[in-house]
């Protein structure tokens, strides 16, 4: 139960990375601008004539903080469409146009119960507010949370809805934002009496935080930090940004709520002569740690690394402190200590805590929005001015903290011997195939031509167990989350030799560490998926689930143990001649690691749908059709080999993913004078990617097919 209940608030966790991920432009747009136009910052700086009102400077500046100033004004929406697109399955982008026309019905709903009930004056003070437009509750991003998560979960449900013949048109993704607008009517209206109870509740929580001074600041800093190993510091955090947890004030004559927005809210304000330090007490604390802190421990660890490892050592420790200060990631810089010496992460998050406390107690009002490196320090500290943020505290804390890091790291990790960076005597074990080896001298595939393989997926993919293990792949800013369905297959050693800083394993949740550059592995991973070979891979290659065995002349098939209980019979799409997918020319169709099946080269132009099912996927390049039947096998055709190259050239698809058809349904039409002139071959292989155990192939025949002809039978085994 914890295990499952750790998978959900990951999910939701990274979730929440896709609209955090915009805030540091909106924040560089908005600090800028406001910077900018503030007029006594640019009578201190002498600059009121150059950029003053009325000039040319100020007039883009001004666009700047208003394009800035738009997405903190508008993020309840996008925390609804950003944590709709993070937890959807599938069609996510359905998810996200459902999450918008939810959250304006939502608003809507609860806009009209106050009309009924009097109108906003009969609310309580400070309960209401505008949304897009809408006199609503305040909800801040919880409602658009709240609508995500309910979109999401309504959208993985029905996204693959099969509604009655007279009404199919309305089935699949088409009724996702039905339902979802439904539903989210009857939420609204449950809202307005629900809501003002939980915002209740909301503020005495927020109001136990304020009150609770700096202990409360410590708490928060140190609970931030130790969340970091479980990727759920994002949930943590969110509530005292975002929402009334994190206090409320009075800005510009609007009501706002969250750390983060009253502090945005102060900086687009041109009468705000000093930042609420009640609001910064969650956010500065960071500044010195990421500037300062870690970049001493970084300097430890080299200093204690052993003399004939210091040089590769330094490369990696001056990168991550690097990253850490400039951007304030620093999960690359943590996960290089945080599995060989646990002891000194636990320091760090003590020291974390303090680092926030110090900055409540000097009154530092130094905003963030994601991270507290020199960046943010800048935009958000300096160019303020150090009589609104007293930033000046930030510098002599933190070269405090540099030097306590340095020496306390230097003692513990000499005086404990640990195993930091540059200390361990083994050598890093890098698991290779013999077939990845030979690849790699020849720079060619097995099967002699040049690879195109993403090695690094490929090696990623083996170390999670396979294809056929990994459920979902996601990542957050610094780490690529997965779930798998076997977590004893998942390799440590072969992850971490893909430049992994850590692993961290809760139940089936896998985090794999690799810092800012996780985005483009997550993509390359995700691409290479599409087409890996779907199996389990427990550290061999052995591809030993074919059990099909033949007696000594090789004609007659070994008599199965088991015997049948049903045989699905898939129809040939293509008129053409039959074969064993052994025979297909090219490895991987002939050795049966994309599936089993069977292979037809066409002679005639149309491809016809092999039995009755739905159209899963169409590849851009036109060449391959995804399929499943009605009794949900799972098939894919591939025209021709290698004709992946052809961008589409050559093929005509009339049918498009979700699409319903019948046996005998023209799905595609081939040229196939082009494709015979320009593709390496015809051979067209016809497969079952998903086969179970108990299901095996029987090629039932060979030679001249007709399309809708019997090709092979699924038999399936007792």
């Amino acid at each position: 139960m914890k295990d499952k209940i750790f998978g959900v608030l990951q999910r939701v966790g990274r979730s929440f990375m896709l609209p955090i991920a915009i805030l540091p432009v909106a924040g560089l747009l908005l600090g800028l601008g406001s910077s900018f136009t503030n007029e006594t910052m640019l009578k201190a700086y002498g600059l009121l004539g150059i950029m003053g009102p009325g000039t040319v400077f100020n007039a883009i500046f001004q666009v700047m903080s208003n394009a800035g100033n738009i997405v903190f004004t508008n993020l309840p929406i996008i925390f609804a469409m950003g944590v709709a697109i993070g937890m959807a399955k599938k069609e996510k982008e359905v998810a996200a146009l459902a999450a918008a026309i939810a959250f304006f019905i939502m608003h809507a709903s609860i806009g009209a119960m106050i009309t009924i009930n009097g109108g906003a004056e009969k609310m309580l003070e400070g309960a209401t507010t505008d949304v897009v437009g809408i006199t609503s509750l305040q909800m801040g991003v919880f409602g658009g949370i709240i609508v995500g998560l309910g979109v999401a979960a309504l959208h993985n449900k029905f996204y693959k809805i099969e509604l009655p013949q007279v009404l199919s048109f309305f089935g699949g993704t088409r009724f996702v934002p039905i339902i979802c607008s439904l539903v989210f009517t009857l939420v609204g209206i449950l809202m307005f009496f629900i809501w003002p109870v939980i915002q209740s509740g909301i503020y005495s929580v927020g109001d136990l935080v304020l009150n609770s001074g700096y202990a409360g600041t410590w708490v928060y800093g140190f609970m931030e930090r130790l969340l970091i190993p479980f990727g759920l510091h994002h949930v943590f955090y969110l509530p005292f940004w975002q929402t009334g947890v994190g206090g409320t004030m009075e800005v510009g004559g609007q009501l706002i709520e969250g750390a983060q927005n009253i502090f945005f809210a102060q900086l687009a304000d041109p009468s705000v002569t000093k930042f609420a330090v009640s609001a910064t007490r969650f956010m500065s604390g960071k500044f010195p740690l990421m500037i300062f802190g870690l970049p001493g421990a970084a300097l430890a660890m080299y200093r204690t690394a052993k003399p004939e490892k210091k040089k590769a050592v330094a490369g990696l420790l001056l990168s991550a402190a690097l990253t850490s200060m400039i951007t304030g990631i620093t999960e690359p810089l943590e996960f290089t200590f945080l599995f060989v010496a646990p002891l000194l992460y636990g320091i760090h998050c003590v020291f974390a805590g303090l680092a926030y406390m110090l900055m409540h107690v000097f009154k530092v009002g130094v905003g963030m929005t994601f991270s507290g490196g020199l960046i943010d320090m800048f935009l958000f500290g300096i160019m303020q001015g150090n009589g609104k943020t007293n930033w000046i505290w930030i510098v002599i804390v933190g070269i405090v903290y540099f030097i306590v890091y340095y020496f306390l790291f230097s003692f513990l990790i000499k005086k404990l011997d640990l195993k930091t960076p540059g200390r361990d005597d083994s050598e890093e074990v890098k698991l290779y195939r013999r077939s990845d080896v030979e690849a790699k001298k020849n720079g060619k595939s097995e099967n002699g031509e040049n690879s195109d393989v993403d090695e690094l997926s490929e090696m990623i993919t083996n170390g999670l167990g396979g294809k056929k293990n990994i459920s979902d792949v996601d990542c957050c800013a610094t780490r690529l989350r997965c779930t798998v369905f076997k977590a004893e297959l998942v390799n440590d050693g072969m992850l971490k030799a893909t430049g992994a800083s850590g692993v961290v394993h809760k139940g089936n949740g896998v985090q794999v560490i690799y810092g800012p550059k996780v985005t483009v592995i997550k993509s390359n991973l995700e691409d290479y998926l599409e087409t890996a070979p779907n199996i389990e891979y427990n550290g061999s290659n052995s591809q030993s689930d074919e059990v099909e065995n033949k007696t000594e002349d090789g004609n007659n098939q070994k008599e199965q143990e088991t015997k049948i209980v049903k045989s699905i019979i898939i129809s040939s799409p293509i008129t053409g001649i039959a074969a064993d997918l052994g025979t297909a020319p090219d490895e991987a169709f002939a050795s049966r690691m994309m599936g089993d099946g069977a292979v037809v080269t066409p002679t005639d132009s149309v491809v016809k749908a092999p039995a009755d099912g739905e159209i899963v996927f169409v590849f851009d390049t036109k060449h391959a059709v995804g399929f499943t039947t009605e009794d949900g096998i799972s098939m894919i055709i591939h025209i021709g080999i290698d004709t992946v190259k052809l961008n589409g050239e050559g093929f005509d698809v009339m049918v498009e993913a979700g699409q319903k058809v019948k046996k005998g349904d023209p799905i595609m039409k081939l040229d196939l004078d082009y494709l015979s002139a320009n593709a390496p071959s015809l051979a067209s292989p016809v497969m079952c990617t998903e086969l179970s155990d108990n299901q095996k192939i029987r090629l039932l025949k060979e030679g001249d097919i007709q399309a809708g002809e019997s090709l092979f039978a699924i038999d399936i085994y007792e």
